[in-house]
C-alpha cells in the first residue's frame, strides 16, 4: 500500500471536516439579512435576495432545511466520498468518480472561474455552512464544511451523469482483480428496467386557444430527486421549477418569459477506445508512435465495519483519450466524455436568466450540455427543440457504439460540432414539438430534422412507444389550453400494446383447440381482445397485460439487447405462439397467487407509498398507500410510474417516473400548474412530507404561485435564514 497518498488523503479529510470558524458567522448573518424566504401553503420556498448571490445563499439554505441528507449525499457522490459514509462496498463507485473529479484540479478551476461565478459558488457554500451552524443537531455524514470549489463537482442536474455509464463490476475487475462473468452481464441485460428520461412538449401560439406558447415539463426521475422552488433577486433573476438537491440553479423550469425542459438524449457523447498497452502498462500504441501511459495514484478512504477510517490506494492509468476503466478482448478500454466544470455550471445558471430564444441560444454557445435534449418555449411565441451542445466530431465510418481502435488516429475526437450542426427545430409550421428520449427525427412530425442529414452518432436511441404516443396526442390539434395540455400529458393509452397484443391474439387464434392453453386462457384472451389499451385504476386488463409483457420481456431481452434490437420487436418476432401464450399463463398464475385472482384491478397492484425520508425507502403492503392509474413508460405511458415488487411485498410500489410535473403558459403573465411526488419536505414529521400525494396519484396539478400577489394569499411563513 502506498502510504504517502493515504496520509495526504487523511489530511484532506481533516481539512474538509473542519467546522466553520467562529469569525465566519458575522458574514453569513449579514448575507442572511439580505434574503427573504416565503413558504407557501405547500411548503415551497419562494426565495428572494438583493443580489443573485444572496438568492443562491437563501436557495441552498432552504433546500437544506427541507432535506439536508439529499443535499449532502449528492456532493458525497459527486466527489467520490460515498465509502466514507457507507463503507467498503462503495469503493468502486468512489474510484470511478475520482478518475475524473480531483479536488486539487477543482480548486484550480475555481480560481480560474469568472468573478461572477466565484461569487455564486462562495454564496452557495456559505448558505450550506450557515445552515449547519444554525442547526447544530444536524450531523453531516461526511461533509462538515462546504467549500466553494465543491460546486464544480456537480454541475449538471440530470439524474445520472455521464460518468455513471462506466460499469462498476468491470472497473473492479480491472483495478481490483475481481473476476466478472458473462452470467452477471446477461442478468443485467435481461433485467426489466424502467426507462430513465423525460417527456417535453412545446406548443406554438397558433395551436392554442389563447394564442400563447405552452410548455410541458415532465421529467422522469427517481422520486424526491429535486426540490421545487422559486428564486429571485433584484438583479433580474426570477425563476421557478425543480432544482436537483444541493445545486444553485433551477434545472427544469421557467421564468416570466421563457421555459425549458430537458430530456435524456440518445446522442453518442461517451466513447470507448481499445488501447494496445505494453505488458508492463507503461506505454500504448498510437499510429506509428509509442506513447507513455499516464499513471496516477488515487486513494479512496472508506469507513470500516468497526467505524474506523481506512483507505485503499490504486495505480490508475489513462491515455490521451481518457482514463482506462476496463479490459475487453485483451485490450485496455479508455473512456472519453465531457469534463468542463466551469462552462457547465455557467451554462446551467445563466440559462435561468434567458428571456427569449435568442438569449437562450447565447448561453448554449458555452457547449457544456452533453446529455440533454431541450424543449423550449417563450412569451414571444417561439418554440424549439435543441440537441445537446457538446457533441464531439468523429469519423462516421466507425461505429462508436462499441469500443473503437484507440491506436488508429482516425478514431479520435476532432473538436466539437457547432450548435447549428446538430438536429434542431424552431417554430415549425405544424405548431408542436416533442421529445420523449426518442430520436429527434420525429420531434415535429413532417417538419422534423432528416436522419439522412446527420452522422449516425447524433442518435442511438431510435423511436420509442412514448414518442409514438406523444405524436398521437399532439397532432391535428389547434385548441390547446393549460388543461388540454395537461390532459394530453396524462393520456392513458399504452401504445406498446398496440404492437404487442395483436400477435398474442393471433397466437391464440391459431393454436389448436387440443392445446391445454386454449381452454386455460380463453377468458384472459377475451379480456385483452376487448381492451382499449388504456390504463386506469379499475382496469383488470392493464394488470394482465403488464404482467404478461414483463414475463415475455425477461425471456427475450438478453438476445435483443446483445444484438441492439428493440426488445419490443423481439417479443413479437423472436417468440413462438406457444411462448407468447405460456407467458400469459405464467402471468395469470402469478396474479392469482399474489392477489387471489388474475382479474385484479390495476389500482390494487400499482401504488404510491411514502413512509420514511430514507434515501432508499422501505415499502409494506400493510401500510397505507394510494392507487395510481398510470403505468410504466416502458409500455408507452406518457405519465410514467416506474413500479415493481419490493422486498416483502406483492403490490407494485413506484420509485421513479413522473416526479416534478408542470404545464406552463407564456402570456402577458406566466401561468402554471405543477405537482411534485409526495411533498416538498423529506421530514416525515412535516405536513409537507406527503401532502401532494393524492393529487400526484390523480394527476391533479395545483396552481403555481409565481407572482407576489399569488403567494400573498397562500403564505404559511415568512422569515430570513437562521431566524
Amino acid at each position: 500500500m502506498h502510504m504517502l497518498p493515504r496520509v495526504l488523503a487523511f489530511l484532506v479529510l481533516i481539512a474538509l471536516a473542519t467546522p466553520a470558524a467562529a469569525d465566519d458567522r458575522p458574514g453569513w448573518e449579514k448575507q442572511a439579512a439580505a434574503v427573504t424566504i416565503v413558504r407557501d401553503d405547500w411548503g415551497i420556498a419562494h426565495v428572494h435576495g438583493k443580489t443573485d448571490a444572496d438568492a443562491v445563499f437563501g436557495m441552498v439554505y432552504a433546500q437544506a432545511e427541507d432535506d439536508f441528507n439529499r443535499v449532502e449525499t449528492n456532493y458525497i457522490n459527486a466527489m467520490g466520498r460515498l465509502a466514507e459514509a457507507e463503507g467498503e462496498t462503495a469503493i468502486w463507485q468512489d474510484l470511478r468518480m475520482k478518475l475524473f473529479i480531483d479536488p486539487a484540479e477543482l480548486q484550480t478551476q475555481y480560481a480560474q472561474s469568472p468573478a461572477w461565478l466565484q461569487t455564486l459558488m462562495t454564496a452557495w457554500a456559505d448558505g450550506l455552512n450557515y445552515y449547519l451552524a444554525t442547526h447544530p443537531k444536524v450531523t453531516p455524514r461526511v461533509i462538515r464544511r462546504f467549500e466553494p470549489w465543491m460546486a464544480l463537482s456537480f454541475t449538471e442536474g440530470s439524474i445520472g451523469g455521464d460518468i455513471e455509464s462506466i460499469s462498476l463490476p468491470q472497473l473492479e475487475a480491472f483495478y481490483g482483480g475481481r473476476q466478472t462473468s458473462m452470467g452477471e452481464e446477461q442478468v443485467a441485460l435481461a433485467r426489466f428496467r424502467e426507462p430513465s428520461g423525460s417527456n417535453g412538449f412545446a406548443i406554438a401560439p397558433a395551436n392554442t386557444t389563447a394564442g400563447h406558447a405552452l410548455l410541458l415539463i415532465n421529467p422522469h426521475t427517481s422520486f424526491f430527486f429535486r426540490s421545487e422552488q422559486q428564486v429571485s433577486s433584484d438583479e433580474g433573476l426570477n425563476v421557478y421549477g425543480a432544482a436537483t438537491w444541493g445545486q444553485f440553479f433551477i434545472y427544469q423550469g421557467f421564468n416570466a418569459n421563457a421555459g425549458w425542459m430537458h430530456t435524456s438524449s440518445g446522442v453518442d457523447v461517451i466513447d470507448e477506445f481499445a488501447e494496445t498497452l505494453s505488458a508492463d502498462r507503461l506505454t500504448y500504441r498510437y499510429g506509428a508512435e509509442t506513447r507513455p501511459v499516464a499513471s496516477k495514484l488515487i486513494t479512496v478512504p472508506y469507513r470500516a465495519a468497526d467505524g474506523s477510517m481506512k483507505a485503499r490506494t490504486f495505480t490508475t492509468y489513462r491515455t490521451h483519450h481518457g482514463p482506462i476503466v476496463r479490459e475487453a478482448d485483451g485490450k485496455a478500454i479508455s473512456v472519453a466524455l465531457m469534463h468542463r466544470p466551469i462552462a457547465a455550471l455557467s451554462q446551467s445558471f445563466l440559462r435561468t436568466k434567458a428571456t427569449d430564444y435568442a438569449s437562450y441560444m447565447k448561453v448554449m454557445a458555452l457547449q457544456a450540455n452533453s446529455s440533454n435534449n431541450t424543449l423550449f418555449a417563450d412569451s414571444k411565441g417561439a418554440v424549439a427543440y435543441l440537441h445537446p451542445q457538446f457533441i464531439p466530431r468523429r469519423d462516421d465510418r466507425f461505429d462508436y457504439r462499441a469500443p473503437v481502435d484507440g491506436a488508429n488516429p482516425d478514431t479520435d475526437w476532432k473538436g466539437l460540432h457547432a450548435v447549428t450542426e446538430a438536429p434542431h427545430v424552431l417554430s415549425p409550421p405544424n405548431g408542436w414539438i416533442t421529445n420523449t428520449n426518442n430520436w429527434p427525427y420525429s420531434a415535429a412530425g413532417a417538419y422534423s430534422p432528416r436522419q439522412a442529414d446527420f452522422p449516425r452518432y447524433m442518435d442511438s436511441a431510435g423511436e420509442n412507444p412514448r414518442g409514438i404516443h406523444a405524436i398521437a396526442v399532439l397532432k391535428d390539434r389547434k385548441d390547446f389550453t393549460l388543461s388540454a395540455l395537461l390532459a394530453a400529458a396524462y393520456d392513458p393509452h399504452l401504445t406498446a400494446f398496440d404492437q404487442l397484443i395483436p400477435p398474442l391474439l393471433a397466437a391464440y387464434d391459431t393454436t389448436p383447440a387440443t392445446s391445454p392453453l386454449k381452454a386455460k386462457l380463453a377468458d384472459q384472451i377475451g379480456l385483452l381482445r376487448s381492451w382499449d389499451r388504456r390504463s386506469s385504476a379499475e382496469s383488470e386488463a392493464t394488470s394482465l397485460a403488464v404482467f404478461w409483457a414483463e414475463q415475455l420481456w425477461g425471456e427475450v431481452a438478453v438476445a435483443a439487447r446483445a444484438a441492439r434490437r428493440p426488445v419490443y420487436d423481439d417479443m413479437v418476432s423472436q417468440t413462438t405462439s406457444e411462448q407468447k401464450l405460456a407467458a400469459l399463463a405464467t402471468a395469470s398464475d402469478r396474479l392469482a397467487a399474489d392477489f387471489g385472482s388474475w382479474r385484479t384491478p390495476w389500482g390494487e397492484i400499482n401504488r404510491f407509498q411514502r413512509l420514511t425520508g430514507d434515501l432508499v425507502q422501505p415499502f409494506s403492503d400493510a401500510a397505507p398507500s394510494l392507487p395510481v392509474p398510470f403505468a410504466s413508460a416502458q409500455w408507452g405511458s406518457l405519465a410514467s410510474f416506474g413500479a415493481g415488487r419490493k422486498p416483502g411485498t406483492k403490490r407494485y410500489y413506484g420509485t421513479s417516473g413522473n416526479s416534478f410535473v408542470a404545464v406552463v403558459e407564456f402570456g402577458a403573465k406566466v401561468r402554471a400548474r405543477a405537482i411534485s411526488a409526495g411533498g416538498e419536505s423529506g421530514d416525515p414529521a412535516s405536513r409537507h412530507f406527503n401532502d401532494q400525494a393524492e393529487r400526484y396519484a390523480a394527476g391533479d396539478l395545483r396552481e403555481v404561485y409565481f407572482y407576489p400577489e399569488q403567494v400573498a394569499g397562500h403564505t404559511e411563513r415568512t422569515y430570513r435564514p437562521g431566524r
